[in-house]
């Protein structure tokens, strides 16, 4: 097992990585690559940015090219154009074009959270860009968002409400409420990671812009609409999931084994939905683990 000093050091690293910047349409797409390889691509969801895979690169970087999306979800440091579209059909396409911009299809992806929904969109639009996928803890189905977040999209209808939300999140009190990050993890998330999540969204409102544009039209017909379409997706999919989470139903990661023609599932004890904050060792080492099998004949 990695020790906290040793993980902290390699965290340290990732975090150090040079931003690089893709273009996409309605703006640019920030990212961290780090390692040589088979490509990877880290998509996250919203809320966080791409500091959520800090602890979980490094382990992989040795064997695999690793693309770390800092996408247009309230975290980010880089803001889209003001005429840009982000819904969740959208943010897809953009996933898409990076992919393709960056050369990396068909590709492998590790997702999280509403990332997760947005790998499903993609993939059930554009399976020939996606080869295999990790599915860490993630909306599905009817939950997108689940029920303790299903007020966010009213709120990027009113004026001034994210605003407010952003500065409520300066309360340590309310970072810790289920509909903040309290149900997020297991164990707390460090302070300063989180300011990393919650300041872009508080400093500036043209990323308060950019999370509203996300935040509009998420709604459970987008991944109930790419589940029918995922039915005959041809490559393989590992769902990882937190038996810790009190947001994503382990019901809904059976479902999709019995769903997906080739998936697996795999629960972490001790983890929540953030399951690459809670479990960022064991997670390495089921993606590197997945990801370096061979290919096998499809059924």
């Amino acid at each position: 097992m990695t020790s906290s000093s040793d993980q902290s050091a390699a965290a340290a690293r990732f975090l150090s990585t040079p931003w690089q910047e893709v273009a996409v349409t309605g703006g640019r797409i920030r990212y961290r690559r780090m390692g040589t390889g088979t490509p990877l691509l880290f998509v996250h969801g919203v809320f966080v940015n791409s500091d959520l895979w800090r602890n979980v690169v490094p382990a992989l970087s040795d064997e695999f090219d690793c693309v770390v999306l800092d996408l247009p979800l309230g975290s980010h440091s880089l803001p889209m154009s003001p005429d840009a579209a982000l819904s969740p059909p959208e943010l897809a396409t953009i996933l898409a074009e990076v992919i393709e911009a960056l050369d990396l299809g068909p590709v492998r992806i590790v997702a999280n959270d509403s990332g997760g929904a947005l790998t499903q969109i993609l993939t059930a639009r554009r399976a020939e860009l996606v080869h295999s996928v990790v599915l860490t803890s993630c909306d599905a189905y009817n939950y997108f968002f689940p029920p303790l977040f299903r007020t966010l999209p009213i709120a990027a209808r009113i004026p001034g409400a994210l605003a407010g939300l952003a500065q409520a999140l300066r309360l340590r009190w309310f970072r810790q409420l289920p509909v903040a990050y309290g149900w997020a993890t297991a164990t707390p998330i460090a302070p300063d990671v989180l300011e990393s999540y919650i300041a872009p969204m508080r400093r500036s409102p043209a990323v308060r812009r950019d999370l509203a544009k996300a935040l509009k039209d998420v709604r459970p017909r987008h991944t109930l609409d790419a589940i029918e379409a995922l039915k005959s997706y041809d490559g393989r999919v590992l769902l990882v999931w937190g038996e810790y989470d009190k947001v994503f139903p382990l019901k809904h990661a059976r479902q999709l084994v019995r769903d997906l023609r080739h998936a697996e599932l795999v629960t972490l004890p001790d983890t929540g939905a953030f399951v690459p904050e809670d479990s960022p060792e064991r997670l390495a080492e089921l993606v590197a683990g997945f990801f370096g099998q061979p290919d096998r004949e499809q059924d």
